[in-house]
């Protein structure tokens, strides 16, 4: 779990009160905050995750994408040791489903399990972009160094983001009160911006007009195919950019649709955010994680 979502996820987890063990892998230095306790497994090892979920109450899975088809024996290991799992996840099509077909059929796993062992539960969550997260490694499409924002086709697309303390609260709510989410997939969002309304906002903030390059979505996606095609995975960038920035693509997280209400939390204000970037106050957790969508819980009463 040392990586930024993962850190996020116990930070806040720990702040709820929950009494947290953290899976590392064998051999693994990483160091997490007090009172958080760690077990070296193998995760290829179904034996070896099983005796270190034994007595837990639930798994919470905050896997990359791009490693997120090994967490089958994770799965087993949660219904073998009696827990229920969280996942967070986004679903797509077109080339990006390449890429992540991995969570697609774990996704089915769990639901074949669940079927098999009426007392597994889970519950999805889908994020979108960490925001947060992304704005100081360009991911959002902003260089500050520079005053330079990319825009791609209109700029008009809302789409789905939350900043990674949000992420963290949800799960705690998922695992506080479990009936409200209990094998399902819900989705998330701090907020829904356009990329229009993100550039708006920095030069407000900043009182400066910035430097704005145009991008096609589609020559985003003729990239990531042909990245895909050499079995670079750096195609998952431009795959996504297409996938969320496309005119049309509807997948801006709103109203009902949006389950933070339900969790009893609250939508973040996208100003302030930005503005913490701008002053390089973020609080940004580990470094080296895929900065993209999503979350898992697995539970059995």
């Amino acid at each position: 779990m040392a990586s930024n979502l993962g850190r996020a996820v116990v930070s806040e987890l720990v702040a709820a009160g929950f009494n947290v063990t953290a899976l590392t892998r064998e051999g693994s230095a990483a160091i997490f905050p007090a009172g958080v306790s760690s077990k070296p497994v193998d995760y290829s090892s179904v034996e070896s995750l099983t005796a270190a979920l034994e007595g837990q109450e639930a798994l919470v899975s905050t896997i990359a994408t791009v490693a997120v088809a090994g967490q089958q024996p994770l799965v087993d290991a949660a219904v073998a040791a009696g827990n229920s799992e969280s996942t967070r996840g986004f679903l797509g099509q077109d080339p990006i489903g390449t890429i992540i077909q991995g969570k697609v059929k774990t996704l089915n796993y769990i639901h074949e399990k669940w079927k098999q062992n009426p007392s597994f539960t889970w519950t999805g969550i889908s994020t979108g972009l960490f925001f947060d997260w992304g704005l100081p490694y360009g991911s959002i499409g902003l260089d500050k160094a520079t005053k330079t924002a990319t825009i791609h086709d209109s700029g008009n697309e809302p789409y789905q983001a939350t900043n990674l303390p949000l992420i963290g609260k949800a799960v705690a709510a998922v695992l506080k009160h479990p009936e409200l989410t209990t094998n399902r997939y819900i989705s998330i969002a701090s907020f829904n911006p356009t990329q229009n309304e993100i550039l708006a906002l920095v030069e407000k903030i900043t009182g400066e007009k910035w430097t704005v390059n145009k991008v096609s979505t589609a020559e985003q996606q003729q990239i990531g195919i042909e990245k895909l095609s050499k079995g670079d995975y750096s195609a998952f960038s431009h795959l996504l950019r297409k996938r969320i920035h496309e005119d049309g693509a509807g997948l801006a997280v709103q109203g009902p649709d949006n389950a933070i209400e339900l969790l009893g939390l609250e939508e973040e204000d996208l100003e302030r955010t930005i503005r913490a970037w701008l002053r390089n106050n973020l609080s940004i957790f580990f470094r080296g994680s895929t900065g993209g969508y999503n979350e898992s819980i697995f539970r059995s009463s």
